[in-house]
């Protein structure tokens, strides 16, 4: 004869038994991930995003793309700029069909880039910090890969432009007083050479309007 406490405990296994499917499917389909929104995004009526479907998405969002930077004065072989990771940076191509080899590897996107005109030994680069669109030019030497800061490290400089004699650079920058953009000459061989050739003041009368005004100091 059974007692109460054994026809209790056989109740609790049969009830227990009804649940065990449902149990084994949840651990075997736990619930997909989804794309969650910004803290910040107020989001309504937008249904959840599956985690899978942005997956599948990626391979069109994150095509790449190259463009070509410069030549070499004295070699078939360019600069382009393309993307490995998250941002552009510099890569040399060294022949036609030829693979791509990444010479700089820093966190912000490279906009320009142009080899020393007469033998190519080192390249001039421009870029912003973080972001913050104040663009530095920088040497690249590309028997070693250092790379030296050109500009103060602090105003807006423009990307150089190489002088007829292929000697120096000329570029724009708001170094004196955070706005004009005056003119500087330099040779990226010597960053001590930096000097300003030309003010330029813009004066606000409806439109914009500037007038230079070349530094015989200079």
């Amino acid at each position: 004869m059974k007692t109460p406490t054994l026809r209790l405990s056989l109740v609790i296994l049969s009830v227990a038994s009804l649940f065990i499917p449902y149990i084994g499917n949840a651990a075997e389909n736990p619930p997909a991930a989804v794309i969650a929104p910004n803290e910040n995004l107020v989001a309504e009526g937008i249904p959840p995003i599956p985690a899978e479907l942005a997956e599948k998405v990626g391979r069109y969002t994150e095509s790449r793309a190259a463009g070509i930077f410069d030549w070499h004065p004295q070699r078939v072989e360019m600069l382009i700029a393309t993307r490995f990771a998250d941002t552009n940076q510099v890569h040399r191509v060294e022949m036609p069909l030829g693979a791509r080899t990444q010479l700089t590897f820093l966190p912000d996107r490279v906009t320009a880039a142009s080899f020393e005109p007469t033998k190519g030994e080192y390249f001039v680069f421009t870029k912003s910090v973080g972001g913050n669109e104040f663009d530095q030019n920088y040497r690249f030497d590309v028997a070693t890969g250092d790379i030296t800061l050109l500009t103060d490290g602090k105003s807006k400089n423009s990307s150089p432009e190489w002088s007829n004699t292929k000697e120096s650079i000329a570029y724009t920058s708001t170094r004196r007083n955070g706005a004009d953009t005056d003119i500087y000459v330099q040779s990226p061989a010597d960053p001590k050479s930096d000097r300003l050739l030309a003010e330029v003041h813009t004066l606000l009368r409806g439109n914009s309007r500037a007038s230079t005004r070349a530094d015989p100091t200079h």
